[in-house]
């Protein structure tokens, strides 16, 4: 089968390249899917430079998660069917023609997902349903989020709107803006302008912000910190710039600020099944509902996985980047 592979850690448009594999075999309690989409997520590119909390023995092929049709059921599966069309996540080697999984980690879609909502359903979605739950919100509260335009983002607007949840945007460049404009999730603030603290405050009618989520690192955090209300929380939810926390130890302590950080797959290691169903369920029932859509910008052979590598750390990308076994 055709795969992508690195033979090692670098930058991906360095390491990334097409070969062939042999096709996998699905194990006791295993399905092996065909792979129909796979979405090209920050951490997958991290674990490609090894700078993730998870380094594959090399040579590794990367990739975890897709949307894909079951292809062969191992020994002991049962309640699953050759050609049902699904979603994983949490899964290693999934860009590639051919994969196997759990059958316990499969999500079967009804036929109103699209495949490019289907691809991205899990990962994200459920890291930030999982985030909005922990910061222990209510209905009218304030939170903050910056890097809003990515796709953390958006879907954070989208699921605290369902809880009745305000959400502050913060973005750099009017680009930014206008996009989310686009989508309603207003308020938007753009922290490249100079008033754009007093702007920021002004958007929330004086409520407190009791919840802010970095997702860029640096200077981001204490620009988020800086808004955060007495006894708030600040969430480290990534670091887009590559930089470490930079925290104001005076804003920190008179605040009497928590701030800690969260990781998506650690948190579903230590959600119980029956809570994991009900997380998945509303995500899916969202889904078919057209209340949740994931969309993709464009679509890259696996044999131009380097090339879709660089085009997901373009700036001002409106939706993610995808990888198909077939010619684009």
């Amino acid at each position: 089968m055709r795969a992508v592979v690195i033979e090692q850690f670098g930058e991906p448009k360095d390491v990334l390249t097409a070969a062939q594999r042999p096709t996998p075999e699905p194990g006791a309690g295993e399905v092996r899917l065909e792979l129909i989409l796979a979405p090209i997520h920050n951490h997958d590119l991290a674990i490609v430079r090894g700078v993730y909390g998870y380094k594959p023995t090399l040579p590794a092929i990367p990739g975890t998660e897709a949307v894909g049709r079951i292809n062969a059921l191992g020994p002991g599966v049962t309640g699953l069917e050759i050609g049902q069309r699904v979603s994983v996540s949490g899964i290693h080697a999934a860009w590639a023609e051919f994969f196997v999984a759990r059958a316990t980690q499969v999500v079967p879609l009804p036929d109103t997902v699209s495949d490019e909502t289907a691809a991205q359903l899990l990962a994200m979605p459920l890291s930030a349903l999982m985030l909005l739950e922990d910061l222990q919100v209510s209905p009218g509260d304030w939170i903050a989020v910056n890097a809003a335009n990515g796709a953390v983002g958006r879907l954070v607007n989208v699921l605290a709107r369902q809880r009745g949840i305000h959400v502050l945007n913060l973005v750099r460049g009017p680009a930014s803006v206008q996009a989310l404009q686009e989508l309603g999730f207003d308020p938007i603030v753009d922290t490249e302008t100079d008033d754009w603290a007093e702007r920021a405050a002004e958007s929330t009618s004086g409520a407190p912000i009791v919840r802010a989520v970095d997702q860029v690192g640096g200077r981001a955090a204490d620009a988020l910190l800086s808004l955060l209300a007495p006894n708030g929380e600040l969430i480290s939810f990534g670091a887009l710039s590559g930089q470490p926390l930079i925290i104001n130890p005076g804003a920190m302590i008179f605040k009497q600020a928590v701030v800690k950080g969260f990781w998506g797959s650690k948190r579903a290691e230590n959600t119980s099944a029956d809570d994991m169903r009900r997380l998945i369920g509303e995500l899916v029932g969202m889904a078919a509902g057209g209340a949740l859509r994931l969309d993709v910008e464009a679509v890259y052979p696996l044999e131009a996985a380097a090339d879709a590598a660089a085009a997901s750390e373009t700036p001002g990308r409106s939706a993610k980047i995808a990888l198909s076994p077939a010619p684009v």
